[in-house]
């Protein structure tokens, strides 16, 4: 497949790049800073682009076959809640203005819920530090839920990320939709490189339609 992805020097879009590579897909990095990605490889074409404009993504995107976004407007931006946002609508705008109907986004693990109407992100023991983004994705959530046209899919996380190289990729996961997916020790967890995995699976045979949903171990 022809694919673009967003945030592709990102914690999570540097390890989704290689994984869509190695698979054979042709790859549309779009990045704020090319300087930043050093992968060289035949089907791998990088793009430098604002994805705040939905004119430039629209751009940027048009006549390939699906549109991957791990967005993320910074962890220590002071301005994080809104940047999120207004970038998300922006990208899903400009996804939309392309003409592309497949579109996968990564938000976070706040908006599962932990109880019946209680998301985790709602909890007292929920990092201060990580609110913001959190909050945003969340409400992003709430917003694509809405849309109509893009066959979008909103993939959530584990609670626990392991960093690179923790656990590596196993290629291993089961799937949730609105609760996260806990093991025999009750933790919520997966790797940075089976997240990959996850995104990639779903790309390749879609099973979550205008869905959010989320993997772990």
């Amino acid at each position: 497949m022809k694919v673009a992805l967003i945030g592709a020097t990102g914690f999570v879009g540097s390890h989704l790049l290689p994984e869509l590579l190695e698979r054979g897909h042709q790859v549309t990095a779009i990045v704020r800073n090319p300087d930043k990605l050093t992968l060289e490889h035949p089907n791998l074409v990088v793009k430098k682009g604002d994805v705040t404009n939905e004119a430039e993504v629209a751009a940027l995107v048009s006549g390939l076959d699906a549109v991957i976004s791990s967005f993320n407007a910074g962890w220590t931006n002071p301005n994080l809640y809104n940047d999120f946002l207004s970038g998300s609508k922006a990208i899903q705008s400009g996804v939309k203005k392309s003409g592309v109907k497949r579109f996968i986004t990564i938000g976070g693990a706040g908006s599962l819920e932990i109880a019946p109407g209680k998301q985790l992100v709602d909890t007292p023991e929920f990092p201060k530090e990580y609110l913001p983004g959190a909050t945003a994705a969340r409400d992003y959530l709430n917003i694509i839920k809405e849309e109509k046209e893009l066959e979008w899919t909103f993939i959530s996380p584990a609670i626990e990320m392991s960093p690179a190289g923790a656990h590596g990729r196993t290629g291993a996961y089961r799937t949730a939709l609105n609760n996260p997916v806990f093991d025999a020790e009750h933790r919520s967890r997966l790797s940075v490189e089976d997240l990959a995995v996850v995104i990639a699976d779903e790309l390749e045979n879609p099973q979550h339609i205008r869905q959010r949903f989320t993997a772990a171990y």
